[in-house]
């Protein structure tokens, strides 16, 4: 019961092992270990020794460390890069806005909602900020591929860029740290690179 899970909506699971001694051993560079789990369906695990379903998938891929950290440095550059622009695209449409005065209490009421809505509000990239993404993206893609040869840089960008989102890789490829991802974009195309 206190193994007991469940995951409301479709999710990704993504956590890393860092093996002291069981790192395969034809291998000179340090490798770390992804293990994911996701599901497809709404799930809820009420005894684990009965438990079987078709819409949950897990596995592993041994992934060189320093390609690990070198991509985790790139998105948290992308990640500031996307800040970046939307408070310079904030201030622009506030500076347009007529100002309003509202009292300090409907001030604090509405702050968590609007800070919610602009982390998922779908980013308008520049050039710079474009490239920057697919580059990074790119790198993703070839680290989770299943034939990494067959991967190609991308042309364009398979899912909507949003504060969220991109913090949400950040996070993914940070070996201190798991996360689970819920974006649906950003899932559906997640998944597809474990296929």
């Amino acid at each position: 019961e206190s193994r007991a899970a469940n995951a409301s909506n479709k999710e990704i699971n993504i956590q890393w092992y860092i093996p002291s001694l069981a790192k395969p051993s034809n291998d000179t560079e340090t490798k770390v270990l992804l293990l994911y789990a996701y599901n497809t369906k709404p799930v809820k695990i009420s005894n684990i020794k009965i438990f079987s379903s078709i819409s949950m998938f897990s596995g592993h891929l041994w992934i060189p460390l320093a390609r690990v950290i070198s991509l985790q440095k790139k998105l948290s550059n992308l990640k500031q890069q996307v800040e970046m622009l939307m408070q310079s695209s904030k201030s622009l449409s506030s500076a347009s806005e007529p100002t309003s005065f509202l009292e300090e209490s409907e001030t604090v009421k509405k702050i968590p909602s609007i800070k919610t809505k602009i982390n998922v509000a779908k980013v308008h990239l520049d050039e710079k900020t474009e490239e920057m993404a697919k580059r990074c993206l790119s790198e993703v893609k070839a680290l989770l591929s299943v034939v990494p040869a067959l991967s190609l840089p991308l042309t364009e960008i398979p899912f909507d860029i949003t504060l969220q989102s991109i913090a949400s890789l950040e996070d993914m490829f940070d070996p201190a740290n798991g996360c689970i991802i819920t974006e649906e974009s950003l899932f559906n195309w997640i998944i597809s690179l474990f296929h």
